[in-house]
């Protein structure tokens, strides 16, 4: 599969390299064609009449649970460990090592088109990723810090506004 030109919805274009509207973004040539025994919307090109899965072209492709692909992946962001989300979600060490590597592989191929489309560092990159990561937290304000030099004594707080003559 050749690399994408920009990020579409899933499903809204035909897969078929083959068709003459292969890659063509809304052409109205897709038509829902049922689900599959997962529950995955299937469609179907109207000019071709190849069938696909929605979800083809996503980390949820193939997946039979996206929903407890999800659960893992947040686990894993939350720094759980494998034992931890085997134990909350019975999903095997393994496996949940394969939902990273698909969610890493289609994060690189998102972060390649962005480096493409708006001309940003690897550095800029890293820092969006921390500050949309960090926009949860509760406060919002970072600690402050000692303005004593690392390793000299910082002011006490047990003896602070208790009348002692501690500074």
């Amino acid at each position: 599969m050749s690399q994408p030109l920009e990020v579409v919805p899933a499903g809204s274009f035909c897969w078929n390299e083959q068709c003459p509207d292969y890659g063509v973004v809304a052409a109205g040539n897709l038509r829902r064609y049922g689900k599959t025994p997962g529950g995955v919307q299937r469609l179907q090109c109207k000019r071709c009449r190849k069938v696909f899965a929605a979800t083809l072209g996503t980390p949820f492709y193939g997946i039979r649970n996206p929903d407890k692909m999800l659960l893992v992946l947040s686990l894993l962001a939350e720094r759980v460990s494998l034992r931890g989300i085997h134990r909350m979600t019975r999903v095997k060490p393994d496996t949940t090592l394969v939902y990273l590597e698909r969610a890493a592989a289609h994060v690189q191929i998102i972060e390649a088109l962005l480096q493409r489309s708006y001309q940003v560092t690897r550095v800029q990159l890293d820092a969006l990723w921390a500050f949309v990561g960090h926009k949860g937290e509760k406060g919002g304000t970072s600690k402050k810090r000692s303005a004593a030099p690392s390793g000299a004594p910082g002011q006490s707080t047990w003896t602070h506004g208790c009348g002692s003559a501690a500074p």
